[in-house]
């Protein structure tokens, strides 16, 4: 089973769709509890950063997520919830993430219309199983007026171009993350849940 965290913020249900669409069973999940059961966890999100982490805290999530991690679980972060994995995000207030990744989360430059929102390309840097069958300039669907800056080119397995280079697909071991919204990306995004799906498999 994979767990959808519910933390107050993310289009949950669009993603649980998504995912029992291409066959795979996924459960919007809310406890520490929950966390430790699912075979493979997602963290989705829509909304500030420093609220986010506040719940996560708060609910006892934040340090079940980070161990089930550090023990190999397969994790997906998305759009905020793959912001939330690098060390600070800078939204509102200067707030710690779970420090997965290194990098900062920062404001778009304001050259270009914020938020970031729309259909965009991927360039395709390396090649990975969460991409499978996803083509070098397929489109993606983007939501987001922060972007990670300051972080590990070798973990970078995409980017999308908005007047700056933005990492789009960002993958560690176990850990894999899309600034993009999979769930709404159409075609392309359904294969990359499917494919995170296939990978559970191995996990």
């Amino acid at each position: 089973m994979i767990g959808i965290i519910d933390y107050g913020m993310g289009n949950l249900r669009s993603v649980e769709k998504a995912f029992k669409y291409v066959g795979y069973e996924a459960k919007i999940i809310k406890d520490v509890a929950s966390v430790k059961e699912a075979h493979a966890l997602v963290l989705p999100g829509v909304g500030a950063f420093p609220d986010a982490m506040d719940t996560l805290i708060k609910t006892g999530m934040f340090e079940e997520i980070k161990r089930q991690i550090d023990k190999g679980k397969l994790f997906l972060g998305i759009c905020l919830g793959m912001q939330l994995l690098f060390e600070k995000g800078f939204e509102i207030e200067e707030t710690e993430g779970f420090k997965i990744f290194k990098g900062q989360v920062i404001e778009l430059p304001k050259h270009n219309k914020i938020p970031h929102m729309g259909w965009n390309s991927l360039e395709i840097k390396r090649e990975t199983p969460l991409l499978k069958g996803v083509e070098n300039g397929d489109y993606a669907y983007f939501v987001h007026s922060y972007y990670i800056a300051n972080n590990e080119e070798k973990y970078v397995y995409a980017v999308t171009d908005y007047g700056v280079q933005i990492p789009a697909v960002i993958i560690k071991d176990n850990v894999f993350s899309c600034q993009f919204h999979p769930e709404k990306s159409g075609k392309v995004g359904l294969k990359i849940l499917k494919n995170f799906g296939e990978m559970a498999k191995w996990f």
